[in-house]
């Protein structure tokens, strides 16, 4: 599994286990074990600890209420043994009353062990404990409890599984005060459906959330749809006009390639461009409109505003020609003929999202849109094509050489059009480089 292809399924396997724990908590509403049981088992499966305990704060000592691949013995004596809210005793306690992570990279080797501290003996002694992760559950800046992940080797846990633990341990908090609320509702039937509809708000809220995200990654670049979820502005995406850079690009040949390849074999080829063009894609923050085979439709400066839209469409395009470049240099070494050309336009266009539930396009439409498909039509093999427009808006920046006027299809009168020989000029946005005069 490639870096983008691991990265994805890593991204799935976080975003389904965070609606599992919701879902659970939906419909644990008066008891909060079953919440904790599953975050202690995703915890420990994403975060490849095969240990892990989840404290509450009682008074002050803190309680075991959830283990998950711990030896009885080591139950047993935590149990019977709560911690002490002495942040001099544990990494644990520290964590819930200082509010912050920590994680020791050796409990064998740290001076609770050397002064024989009987918590820290018995975890070493009894369970093997070796690398602990605390990450403290807090409300409102007061620690109420703590997920502890535990590993019998000496190896550090990376920061993308103590950011997942903290979301963990929030939901674990959401978990608590839900109960908290459901009880005290109970006790005041008279508010208990009110209240209770609160709650399933709440909650139905952060799943959608979810799943909206999930639907608008696949045609916006990630940021794009986390700003578009986390300021809630879903009006960007309505149907209105704006002026856009438009990117159109292909494989030369592959066509002729398809007929004369494997199935097998055209279905890589075709796995690895996506792959490579959609990485490029998402640095530059551009729009997937849509993919058909071997052709790539990219909009830059909808729905979020970009600066310089046509540079960084060119950026982008330089980058992907590079790329592809390398690209079909190994493609050829096994025998697959296959190049690559690209169009740019720049123009006004109707942009929205368009289709129904469950299967959404964010699409543009207008005779710009049109013009970058036929300039990509139009492309030899490592061409990049630019309309009049386009070229007008980084001239001062790029080499470009004019072609002849073109007359394309759909399109009554012929059209200017500009061939990119080379970059001229540094732009933070595009990243277009300077040469010395």
């Amino acid at each position: 599994m490639d870096g983008l292809s691991e990265e994805l399924h890593n991204a799935r396997e976080r975003e389904a286990a965070t609606r599992e724990i919701l879902r659970v908590i939906s419909r644990s509403r008066a008891d909060y074990e079953p919440v904790f049981d599953a975050i202690l088992k995703n915890a420990t499966r994403l975060c490849e600890a095969p240990l892990g305990i989840l404290f509450l704060r009682r008074d002050d000592r803190l309680v075991a209420v959830a283990t998950l691949g711990a030896r009885s013995e080591w139950v047993d004596f935590i149990t019977k043994n709560p911690l002490r809210l002495d942040a001099t005793q544990s990494g644990t306690a520290r964590a819930v009353v200082e509010g912050v992570t920590l994680q020791t990279k050796d409990t064998a080797d740290d001076q609770l062990y050397r002064d024989r501290e009987p918590h820290r003996v018995a975890s070493v002694d009894i369970e093997g404990i070796r690398t602990r992760l605390a990450v403290p559950m807090l409300n409102e800046d007061e620690g109420v409890g703590a997920i502890v992940l535990y590993r019998r080797e000496v190896r550090l846990f990376e920061e993308k599984h103590l950011n997942l633990v903290s979301t963990f341990a929030d939901q674990a908090v959401i978990a608590i005060e839900n109960v908290r609320l459901f009880r005290e509702l109970e006790s005041q039937a008279g508010e208990l459906a009110s209240w209770n509809r609160e709650l399933e708000k709440r909650v139905t809220a952060q799943v959608d959330e979810l799943e909206r995200l999930g639907r608008l990654r696949r045609f916006l670049s990630p940021q794009v749809a986390d700003a578009v979820v986390s300021t809630g502005e879903e009006s960007l995406l309505g149907s209105h006009r704006a002026l856009i850079a438009t990117v159109f690009c292909d494989l030369r040949g592959f066509t002729a390639f398809c007929e004369s390849a494997e199935p097998e074999e055209a279905i890589e080829v075709l796995q690895t461009y996506h792959q490579a063009m959609g990485m490029l894609i998402h640095e530059h923050g551009g729009t997937i409109d849509h993919r058909a085979g071997d052709g790539i439709m990219v909009i830059f400066n909808d729905p979020l505003p970009c600066e310089d839209a046509a540079g960084t469409a060119l950026a982008m395009a330089v980058r992907m020609r590079d790329r592809m470049a390398a690209l079909s240099a190994e493609w050829r070494k096994i025998g697959h003929r296959l190049g690559f050309g690209v169009g740019i336009s720049l123009g006004y266009a109707t942009v929205g999202m368009v289709g129904f539930e469950g299967r959404y396009d964010y699409t543009a439409n207008g005779s710009t849109v049109n013009l970058a498909a036929r300039l990509c039509d139009e492309a030899g093999n490592g061409e990049i094509l630019l309309s009049s427009r386009a070229y007008s808006a980084v001239e001062d920046r790029i080499e470009a050489a004019p072609s002849e006027e073109l007359m394309l299809k759909g399109f009554h009168a012929p059209l200017e059009v500009f061939r990119v020989t080379g970059p001229l000029e540094d732009s933070p946005e595009s990243g277009l480089k300077k040469t010395s005069e």
